[in-house]
């Protein structure tokens, strides 16, 4: 434990980059200001590398890049830059196996690519997968939370109500039991574990961009695999603004206050699912905060809890998932740089795929760590 204290302190002391990352199924993706690279390693050992300009709502409209607002628009991206590539990934892993069966069922190669070309295409069925995927995290982590701290109360005798400070503590409670408990389960899958691994690779490759060293697989060993800006530090800032917003909106606002006591709470829950995107707003406003001040005790005590729920969704990579990750950020790097994206008004860039044999196959970018700083 006092390691891992002292490797988080040491995090802490330092500036961040405002490239971040997200791990995928067999590969990173990677965004920079203005590029968006997912790559993945294939089958047959080479990276597929997919490069596209980023140019999102916030070029386009710069009051979204005010405080508490961009926080929001930042939630918004990180979750559809997500499906993008999870999806973009999940179909570059099964392609494979789903194309020995197509050529044992005596489909021709041809036919195969055309059809794979089709399916990579976003269909109705993607979006399906899409919501409901987002109705089971709302509901596990919205709906379950808010009626087991009901629960909890009845069976204890209290009578909280949802102007109470107590009820949405142990709602936030409960859906930090959930949180940990639905990660620690989920990391014992196979593929799930591979995929941590990804994520420790993710934050190797940006702290050996931060470092100012070479993006090589000797340098990126030697960096830990937490990372003070990571999405489970995001989470953990999420659980504890919501405690204190909800408590204090609550208090102030009759939600539902004439209704039968469950269609109050029915009313309650969707407000909350609402009330998330300020929620979003201030935890990234907190995250800013807490690396823009990292020599203060106050900001090292935020980030913490979250640098140590990252030993629960990180895990050691080995040199390949390394080469992966790093092949990401240096594939945002030479995009930034050759196609000087940061003065661009439009979308200059089409999305395009290529394959690599290794990340020496990348041109370097003499781009200067100093251009990315937060």
């Amino acid at each position: 434990m006092k390691k891992t204290l002292k490797r988080i302190a040491l995090l802490l002391a330092k500036q961040y980059t405002s490239i971040g990352g997200q791990a995928v199924i067999e590969g990173v993706m990677m965004r920079s200001p203005n590029a968006f690279v997912v790559a993945v390693r294939k089958p047959d050992g080479t990276i597929r590398l997919r490069r596209d300009q980023w140019y999102g709502l916030s070029k386009r409209l710069n009051f979204l890049k005010k405080p508490f607002l961009r926080g929001v628009l930042m939630l918004i991206e990180t979750m559809a830059n997500g499906i993008v590539s999870l999806n973009y990934s999940a179909n570059i892993a099964m392609a494979e196996e789903e194309r020995e069966k197509a050529l044992k069922k005596g489909k021709s190669l041809e036919q195969f690519e055309a059809d794979q070309k089709k399916k990579e295409k976003v269909d109705i069925a993607t979006y399906l997968t899409m919501a409901v995927s987002f109705a089971f995290g709302i509901g596990l982590f919205v709906f379950v939370p808010h009626w087991a701290a009901f629960g909890i109360g009845n069976l204890l005798g209290y009578e909280w109500t949802l102007d109470s400070f107590a009820f949405h503590a142990v709602d936030g409670v409960v859906k930090a039991i959930i949180f940990v408990s639905y990660i620690w389960g989920i990391s014992f899958m196979k593929d799930v574990y591979r995929v941590f691994q990804y994520h420790g690779a993710e934050h190797k490759s940006i702290a050996t961009f931060e470092s100012g060293m070479d993006l090589t697989i000797d340098n990126a060993r030697k960096f830990s695999t937490l990372h003070p800006r990571c999405g489970t530090s995001f989470v953990f800032f999420l659980i504890l603004i919501s405690i204190v917003l909800f408590s204090a909106v609550f208090t102030m606002v009759p939600v539902g206050v004439n209704l039968p006591p469950i269609l109050r709470h029915i009313v309650a829950v969707l407000f909350k699912v609402v009330l998330m995107l300020p929620v979003a707003g201030i935890s990234y406003e907190l995250i800013k905060a807490s690396g823009k001040c990292s020599d203060q005790w106050w900001a090292r005590a935020m980030a913490a809890p979250g640098m140590l729920l990252q030993k629960l969704t990180t895990k050691e990579p080995d040199d390949q998932q390394l080469e992966v990750a790093l092949s990401s950020i240096k594939a945002v790097l030479y995009l930034e740089e050759k196609f000087n994206l940061k003065d661009a008004t439009a979308k200059v860039l089409k999305l395009e795929e290529v394959d690599i044999k290794s990340i020496n196959d990348i041109e370097s970018a003499n781009t200067s760590l100093k251009e990315f700083l937060e």
